[in-house]
């Protein structure tokens, strides 16, 4: 099942989605698997070690530091792997209103982790986006 590739469909369908909670980023060196009291959104093995994204509280039951809390948004659409430009365009959105963005893509869609104090704001940024681009035709 294949993804959506045009810019201006991804856009104007994206409908963000705001996940309860906190999420942060921790890193387990030394692991190929999470300690077994967290349970992650997602794992990316580096060389330094496992970095886990995981809600706070999981974070802090399971004893692991962190520096950053963030809010977690869902992009709805189901983005292809090979489309271009998506994360370009959220990116500069959130960026001119001063949002920073962690993304993760998953097969099906992209994953967003801002600033957990703003995470409403950018998601009305996002919908913003969203409804310009629907009415413009494009970006």
């Amino acid at each position: 099942m294949s993804g959506e590739s045009d810019l201006r469909k991804l856009l104007s369908g994206m409908r963000p989605e705001l996940h309860e909670g906190r999420y942060v980023f921790c890193t387990v060196p030394g692991v190929t698997a999470p300690p077994s009291a967290a349970a992650p959104v997602a794992t990316v093995l580096e060389a330094e070690g496992l970095t886990v994204v995981l809600r706070q509280e999981d974070a802090d039951a399971a004893g692991l530091a962190y520096d950053h809390t963030a809010g977690w948004i869902t992009l709805r659409i189901h983005s292809a792997l090979d489309a271009v430009g998506l994360t370009g365009a959220f990116a500069a959105e959130l960026a001119a209103h001063g949002l920073s963005c962690n993304v993760i893509a998953g097969y099906h869609h992209d994953h967003l982790f801002v600033p957990a104090e703003r995470p409403a704001e950018a998601v009305a940024v996002l919908e913003q986006l969203a409804t310009r681009s629907a009415q413009e035709g494009h970006p």
